[in-house]
């Protein structure tokens, strides 16, 4: 491995590490978005009462593939 390569590859790594934290905060982030609470009245409820409301991965799949609403739409004659 030449010297040149060596560096690539360190800097690979560093940018692997990189991200890795990035996940770390966004997993630090979210915990704290979904213990959220709002004042109703006295009570404190929480912000989002489920896991779907908090993270809709359905509707991101969609996104990603492109899917469109595929229930047919009849016309009554």
């Amino acid at each position: 491995m030449t010297l040149s390569e060596y560096e690539l590859r360190l800097t690979a790594y560093q940018l692997k590490r990189l991200d890795e934290q990035e996940l770390i905060h966004q997993q630090a982030w979210a915990n704290w978005q979904v213990q959220a609470t709002e004042q109703r009245g006295k009570k404190s409820v929480p912000v989002f009462n489920s896991f779907k409301k908090f993270f809709d991965k359905e509707k991101y799949e969609k996104e990603i593939l492109g899917a469109k609403d595929e229930t047919p739409k009849f016309v009554n004659s």
